[in-house]
């Protein structure tokens, strides 16, 4: 059974989507200069969106971990994109790794559904 998060962030999320963004950012490869800026803002949206869903229903509060996750990924998603590319990577990478570990638990919860 999936929990439900708010509509809209159910809705949006692209499961799959956000398993190609954190291989892009913490994957074998560096990302490429040309799509850093552009990662940094689909992983920060990406963070919001799991977020969101996280706490969205009282009906099924967040696991002490979920929060924790939520709470760490404030400061990343904050965070202007610096004009260094290696800075701007580091950036992407907190990003992934707050992201993948929150999506992560979501799915373990049964908020949300694994890619298929």
């Amino acid at each position: 059974m999936v929990r439900p998060g708010t509509d809209q962030d159910l809705e949006a999320l692209d499961v799959e989507e956000v398993f190609d963004d954190l291989d892009t950012a913490i994957g074998d490869q560096t990302p490429p200069a040309a799509v850093t800026d552009t990662l940094v803002d689909r992983l920060r949206n990406h963070l919001k969106q799991l977020s969101n869903i996280a706490v969205a229903d009282e009906q099924y509060p967040p696991t002490a971990e979920m929060l924790r996750l939520v709470v760490r990924g404030v400061p990343s998603r904050e965070e202007c994109v610096p004009a260094d590319y290696q800075q701007a990577v580091g950036l992407a990478r907190r990003l992934a790794f707050v992201t993948s570990d929150l999506v992560e638990e979501l799915i373990e919860a049964c908020y949300i559904n694994e890619a298929e």
